[in-house]
């Protein structure tokens, strides 16, 4: 484990970065806006998992590899802007109102989606790896102290992004019924993919 400095000071530069806006953030709002509080909570536990597949892969060095190659960070920055973008266009086409008794086939389905748009993040891997090293003593045994401190931000994260959507979720209180919903809905992840296929891959020094 880091020491507790290092511990506290993880948690409040995760806390600093994790408060504002980020993809998977406006990812979360827009599905709360969108569909309402259940929604953008289904939507956060995606996101979560997310996170987790990509500390498990920081944990075992599979990240390093993506981001050290040119090829694979490519392949999955355009796999996960191109799966937004279709998300995007989908809730654009979409005219009708979601049933209330399709819910939790709904909700299984935000969390699903919540996880791949996290997973094919590339921002999420650089995140990771720019926050973490930081903090960990290389004098110890290095991968306990990146899964603990994996671990931390993605349950900081959890309550980061839930506050987001409970906020996000009283908003679309206000906007039941109207096309307001769809088009900010559609709009942000179209918004996100363009944004994620933007991303440039680090260049060693």
């Amino acid at each position: 484990m880091p020491s507790p400095t290092a511990y506290g000071l993880f948690v409040l530069a995760a806390l600093t970065l994790l408060i504002l806006p980020g993809p998977a953030v406006l990812y979360i709002v827009s599905r709360s806006v969108d569909q309402g509080r259940a929604a953008g909570f289904a939507s956060v536990l995606g996101v979560t998992t997310g996170t987790l597949i990509q500390i498990a892969a920081a944990t075992v060095g599979l990240s390093s590899l993506v981001l050290e190659s040119a090829l694979a960070f490519d392949i999955v920055k355009y796999a996960g802007a191109a799966y937004l973008v279709v998300l995007g266009i989908q809730r654009l086409r979409d005219r009708g109102e979601v049933q209330l008794d399709r819910e939790p086939r709904t909700l299984r389905r935000l969390y699903a989606q919540g996880v791949v748009v996290n997973t094919l993040n590339p921002k999420t891997a650089l995140f990771i790896f720019a926050l973490l090293p930081q903090f960990v003593d290389s004098a110890d045994r290095v991968w306990p102290q990146v899964l603990a401190l994996g671990l931390t931000l993605c349950a900081l994260g959890l309550l980061s992004d839930g506050t987001y959507a409970l906020v996000a979720g009283a908003i679309a209180d206000r906007l039941r019924r109207s096309r307001a919903q769809r088009w900010i809905g559609g709009t942000v992840l179209i918004g996100l993919g363009i944004a994620a296929a933007a991303v440039s891959r680090p260049t060693s020094r």
